[in-house]
C-alpha cells in the first residue's frame, strides 16, 4: 500500500480536531472529506477508516509512541506511524516520518497487548467498570467486539416496499446485500458504500439502522390503530419503524426536548411516506400530563452512556466521564418515573438504551418497579444484546405492562 501525502495530511488534520479541539469524529470526517472534490471512494475510505482506527486505539498508540495530549502535529504523525507500522505499511521518506523506530514499535505492541486496557484501548475507569459490571470473561469479549468496525445495515420501509424487492433494486444500483437472521426487515451491505445517493434512499424505501436497534420497535408489540408515544424520539429512527409496524394507522406521537431533532424527523417522515406521526416538543411537564393514561404503547428509548454503540462513535470512549454516567442515570430514572404515567391501564411500555451496563438497564427497571410510580406495572421480559454475541450494537430493552 502506497501512502499519499494529501490523504495522510487529511488524517492528521482530522486527528487534531478530534483530539485537541474535542470535536465529534463523525462531524470532523464529514468536514475533512470536503477538502478535495477529486478524491474517489477509495481515498475517502482511507481517510475515514484510518482516522477512526487511530481514534479507536488512541491509548495503545499513544503508549507505543510515548506521546501525551495535547498532541503536537509531530506527535500526531508519530501516532500515524504506529498505525502504519502495525499494518505492515512501508513508510515513505517524508521528514515527518523520519527515524520511526519500527522494531521498537513492534516490541512495545507485543508487550502492551498482554494488558487488556492497552490492547483494547480504554480509560482505566471504563475498563474497571466494564469488568465489574459484566464480569471478566464477558468484558474481555465485549471490549474487543466494541472496537470492530460497525457494518452498514438497512431497515426496509415496509410502508413502501418489501425486503426482497428492495434487495433487487439495490442490486441494480450496484449495492449487494445479505439478509440477517432474527431481524425481519434488515439488509446488511456486503461492501461499504454511500447508500444515501441511491434512488432507493431518495424514494424512502429504507433507512440506515443497526440490526440491534431494529429489534426495539417490534418489542413494543404495537398494533395498527393504537395510540403510540415515542417519548424520546430524537431524529426518529425507531419512530419511523413504529409507523411501519402500525401500517400508518392510528396515532403516533413523537416527543423530544429538542425541536431541531423533531424537524429532521418530519423531513424523514415525508420521505418514508409516514402519515400518522405527530411531533410534539417537550417544553415542560404539561406535554406529558396531557397524555396521562392515554397511550396504548409508550417507548422510552432513554438517553444513556452509549457504551453499546462505541463501534460507531469510537471517540465517545475518550469523551465519556464517570460524572456524566451518574448524571444520565438520574435522567433515566426521571424519564421512567414520569413518562410511564402516559401508559393507560392494560397498555405496554418498553424501556430501552444503547448501553450494556446493568446500572443503566435492568437495575433501573427494578428500581422503577420497586417504587410507587411502578406499582401498577408488571415485568414481562427483557433482552440484553451484546456486540460480542450478535455482531451488532450493544442494546437493552425491557417490556412492562400496566395492570388493568
Amino acid at each position: 500500500m502506497r501512502l499519499h501525502r494529501n490523504l495522510v495530511f487529511a488524517v492528521i488534520d482530522a486527528l487534531n480536531l478530534i483530539f485537541n479541539e474535542n470535536e465529534y469524529a463523525d462531524k470532523v470526517i464529514e468536514k475533512v472529506l470536503k477538502y478535495d472534490k477529486r478524491w474517489g471512494a477509495r481515498d475517502r475510505g482511507f481517510i475515514a477508516e484510518t482516522t477512526y482506527e487511530i481514534v479507536r486505539y488512541k491509548r495503545l498508540y499513544s503508549e507505543i509512541a510515548e506521546v501525551n495530549e495535547p498532541y503536537s502535529r509531530s506527535n500526531l504523525f508519530r501516532l500515524f506511524a504506529v498505525w502504519a507500522v502495525l499494518r505492515g505499511i512501508s513508510l515513505p521518506n517524508w521528514k515527518q516520518l523520519e527515524e520511526t523506530p519500527v522494531r521498537r514499535i513492534k516490541g512495545r505492541f507485543d508487550e502492551l497487548s498482554k494488558i487488556r486496557k492497552f490492547r483494547e484501548s480504554y480509560p482505566d475507569w471504563l475498563d474497571e467498570l466494564g469488568e465489574k459490571a459484566l464480569g471478566k470473561d464477558l468484558w474481555n469479549r465485549e471490549s474487543a467486539a466494541l472496537n470492530a468496525q460497525a457494518e452498514v445495515v438497512l431497515r426496509t420501509n415496509t410502508l413502501k416496499t418489501n425486503k426482497n424487492d428492495l434487495r433487487r433494486l439495490l442490486n441494480d444500483e450496484g449495492i449487494e446485500t445479505d439478509t440477517i437472521s432474527g431481524a425481519t426487515d434488515a439488509l446488511r451491505l456486503k461492501e461499504r458504500k454511500n447508500v444515501f445517493t441511491t434512488q432507493a434512499f431518495k424514494d424512502g424505501l429504507f433507512e440506515v439502522q443497526d440490526a440491534s436497534s431494529q429489534l426495539v420497535a417490534p418489542y413494543l408489540d404495537v398494533k395498527p390503530g393504537q395510540r403510540v408515544v415515542d417519548a424520546c424520539a430524537g431524529a426518529g429512527g425507531k419512530t419511523l419503524h413504529l409507523a411501519s409496524l402500525m401500517e400508518n394507522k392510528g396515532q403516533l406521537i413523537a416527543m423530544d426536548i429538542y425541536e431541531s431533532k423533531l424537524k429532521k424527523l418530519k423531513i424523514r417522515a415525508r420521505r418514508n411516506g409516514v402519515h400518522n406521526m405527530e411531533p410534539r416538543i417537550i417544553e415542560n411537564s404539561k406535554a406529558i400530563k396531557k397524555l396521562h393514561a392515554k397511550a396504548d404503547r409508550v417507548l422510552l428509548d432513554a438517553p444513556c452512556s452509549g457504551l453499546g454503540v462505541i463501534r460507531r462513535n469510537p471517540d465517545s470512549k475518550w469523551k465519556l466521564q464517570p460524572e456524566f454516567l451518574e448524571r444520565i442515570k438520574g435522567v433515566q430514572q426521571d424519564i421512567l418515573f414520569n413518562y410511564s404515567k402516559m401508559v393507560k391501564p392494560g397498555g405496554k411500555m418498553v424501556y430501552a438504551t444503547c448501553s450494556i451496563l446493568p446500572e443503566e438497564n435492568s437495575k433501573q427497571v427494578q428500581k422503577f418497579l420497586d417504587s410507587d410510580a411502578g406499582n401498577d406495572f408488571s415485568f414481562i421480559k427483557e433482552q440484553n444484546i451484546y456486540a460480542s454475541h450478535s455482531g451488532f450494537d450493544g442494546f437493552y430493552m425491557a417490556l412492562l405492562e400496566k395492570r388493568k
